[in-house]
């Protein structure tokens, strides 16, 4: 007969995501997905709120199961309500909106028998507008797309003024929905933006354009590189403080 430690069936640990991977959990108390990441580089668990997903995520060691996950977040449960109500509310393109162009407001207006493409105009009021013609359930989509095109043209021509100040030359300008970083700047010399940047202060948005565009010499967070991106640009810090207060809001429009 067999030892009894023999006949007793091994006990199944809770699955951990692979390493790189990524897996929603549901944990009870929290209103929304939790993003579980595995990766070699964490040597403990961490934890944050995406405001722009909607969700929280969790970095974690190789090895980290579903159920140690649940009772770190379960003890970090007050900081998570509070991070979570504290998402600005989304602002969706619809007609009578109101959405700041670069730090001025401009409303949305919809008229189905206006032909052509969305524009920027004055209103009977004398205030700026968004006007957009068609059928309502392309609205937002119109509205997005118009927006999109207004911001790559002024980062593409801002990034190239820029540029020759510095005898730098600006391979390509591209604008994408990038949830982590405002712009990017390659080895290349390809500029990259996000299109939300359309909805700052003038001044922070020509503070992100001399950035991206000081790392065409510096590709570094150096002296020389803060040095060169302040002749760029009339403030700094100004800037840096705005979008660490209030880049959340800038992916709750639309």
């Amino acid at each position: 007969m067999l030892p009894a430690f023999l006949l007793r069936k091994p006990e199944r640990r809770p699955a951990s995501p692979p390493v790189g991977g990524v897996r929603s959990l549901t944990i009870a108390d929290v209103p929304v997905p939790v993003e579980v990441k595995a990766s070699t580089r964490a040597r403990r668990m961490s934890l944050r709120v995406d405001p722009a997903r909607e969700l929280v995520q969790v970095v974690v060691p190789a090895g980290i199961t579903d159920a140690e996950v649940t009772r770190f977040v379960g003890r970090h449960l007050d900081w998570v309500h509070q991070r979570l109500a504290a998402i600005p509310a989304r602002s969706p393109f619809h007609d009578g909106a109101v959405v700041p162009v670069l730090g001025v407001a401009h409303t949305i207006r919809h008229d189905p028998s206006r032909r052509g493409g969305a524009r920027v105009a004055r209103g009977e009021d004398g205030r700026w507008e968004i006007q957009v013609g068609g059928e309502k359930e392309f609205l937002e989509r119109r509205v997005e797309e118009f927006l999109k095109t207004q911001a790559k043209r002024l980062l593409g021509q801002r990034s190239r003024e820029k540029a020759a100040m510095i005898g730098a030359k600006v391979a390509a300008v591209t604008v994408r929905d990038t949830r982590s970083r405002w712009g990017s700047c390659s080895a290349t010399g390809r500029l990259s933006y996000s299109w939300r940047l359309i909805f700052t202060p003038e001044a922070v948005f020509d503070y992100v354009v001399a950035h991206e565009v000081a790392h065409l010499k510096e590709m570094n967070h150096s002296a020389r590189f803060w040095a060169l991106c302040a002749k760029l640009t009339a403030d700094v810090e100004g800037p840096r403080a705005w979008l660490k207060t209030n880049g959340a809001r800038l992916h709750r429009y639309g």
